[in-house]
């Protein structure tokens, strides 16, 4: 058995008149307490690479324009839904709050639930109210269809309603209805950034000083009275008391580097590892790459990793196709199957998300972009000025494209044309 088992065991079952008691009198220092570490969403939003992928996620999808447009020829349509999806969801958010409330709660607990209430005559949605963890559930029917059980945030009325009465955007899911939430996949990765956190934490609260064990021969059995600062009596253990004078004393920011006075034949020995040994710095960093690694988010956006302009950029790109554009058609899709009607789905109309806010990049590369896009023929000036935000101009609905480049078939031709006009190097090819 080892000196701290032996401790333990003494601590635990040793008689009470023992004559040689050798206890262990700080063993919750020595951290082996089996208490869970929390990954729930407010323990985790307390790791900053979380709070920030949460919030650049939920940003992204706030932000984006959402708009309603003809599949066929893909012109704009003034469809009222408009009202919901660009001025007002509900009486109290913002397009953007709405939609950033529900995609942290996809994100962060795999399901963004809003309640859509309808015209009675029409049955038109005229307002979407986003239902919070706890506030609702859903079951797979025996005939295939989902029943959503809700209870309101605000009047905590319970309604019972069907899927087409509730948008429900989802992450990764196991069973197809209800989705699994980032902060549980990454359950591990948050358990070891938690635990680095706390532990530093504690070693600053506790002045840097090692946690360890005060050991002694003399028996620490029995209660003592100790009167609190504000008056208030209790009774304590002997091993409380030492271990409480001990804190006092030697813990803390303030005591640091204090010489301790041992009497009554107290031996304290220091259990704990240096930060230097425990290399917090790099596992602090590869935290970061962890959970910036699960939710998709590039580390130049975290303030981490390598910053270059060139590799910056690519990584905006990246983050767009491979994080931003799956996000927003989870969301254009269920908006296009739940808001618009039959109808309008079967003459084209389609809801979609507009990217360009994210890959606009900066202005010279804007600039040889849309340039490109138009000598090639496929924007037109007022094509460019709409992404910039910007009216029509009279004449900007004509495409152009370059003479330098024809079809091969009439390469033969024209060029003969061009040689009778004096153009090229002259001369006949006959």
């Amino acid at each position: 058995m080892t000196r701290i088992e032996r401790g333990l065991a003494a601590l635990l079952g040793a008689p009470r008149g023992s004559p040689r008691a050798e206890n262990a009198v700080t063993v919750e220092s020595l951290g082996l307490s089996a208490r869970p570490i929390r990954t729930d969403l407010d323990a985790a939003m307390k790791i900053s690479t979380v709070s920030r992928c949460i919030d650049i996620l939920s940003d992204s999808i706030g932000k984006m324009p959402f708009f309603v447009y003809d599949g066929i020829t893909r012109v704009r349509v003034d469809h009222p839904i408009m009202e919901l999806l660009g001025v007002r969801p509900n009486q109290w958010q913002t397009p953007f709050a709405f939609r950033k409330q529900m995609e942290a709660e996809r994100v962060a607990n795999g399901n963004g639930v809003a309640l859509i209430r309808r015209d009675p005559r029409t049955m038109e949605p005229t307002e979407l109210i986003p239902i919070p963890r706890g506030h609702w559930q859903v079951d797979l029917m025996p005939d295939g269809t989902l029943q959503y059980l809700i209870r309101h945030p605000y009047t905590n009325e319970t309604i019972v309603c069907g899927r087409m009465d509730v948008v429900h955007v989802t992450a990764f899911s196991k069973n197809g209805y209800t989705g699994i939430g980032y902060l549980e996949r990454a359950q591990e990765i948050i358990q070891t950034a938690r635990a680095a956190q706390e532990y530093s934490s504690s070693y600053y609260q506790n002045g840097g000083q090692p946690s360890g064990i005060l050991r002694t021969d003399s028996d620490l059995a029995g209660t003592v009275k100790v009167t609190d600062a504000d008056g208030t009596e209790r009774t304590i253990s002997k091993k409380e008391r030492l271990r409480e004078e001990w804190e006092r004393l030697h813990s803390g920011p303030a005591n640091a580097q204090r010489i301790a006075v041992l009497d009554l034949g107290l031996d304290y020995k220091p259990l704990s590892i240096s930060n230097r040994d425990a290399q917090f710095v790099e596992q602090a960093a590869l935290s970061v790459e962890d959970i910036a690694r699960v939710f998709g988010v590039p580390l130049y956006k975290l303030q981490a990793g390598k910053q270059s302009y060139s590799s910056n950029e690519q990584n905006a790109i990246e983050y767009v196709v491979g994080t931003l554009h799956p996000n927003a058609t989870i969301w254009e899709q269920e908006l296009l199957y739940k808001l618009l009607n039959p109808q309008d789905v079967q003459r084209g109309l389609r809801i979609r998300g507009n990217l360009m806010a994210e890959l606009r990049g900066d202005f010279n590369s804007r600039g040889t972009w849309y340039q490109h896009m138009r000598d090639n023929g496929a924007f037109s000036v007022n094509d460019i000025r709409a992404l910039e935000d910007m009216p029509d101009v009279d004449g900007g609905d004509e495409h152009y494209a370059s003479l330098n480049y024809v079809p091969l078939q009439d390469w033969r031709e024209l060029s003969r044309e061009r040689a009778k006009s004096g153009g090229g190097n002259g001369g006949s090819e006959e």
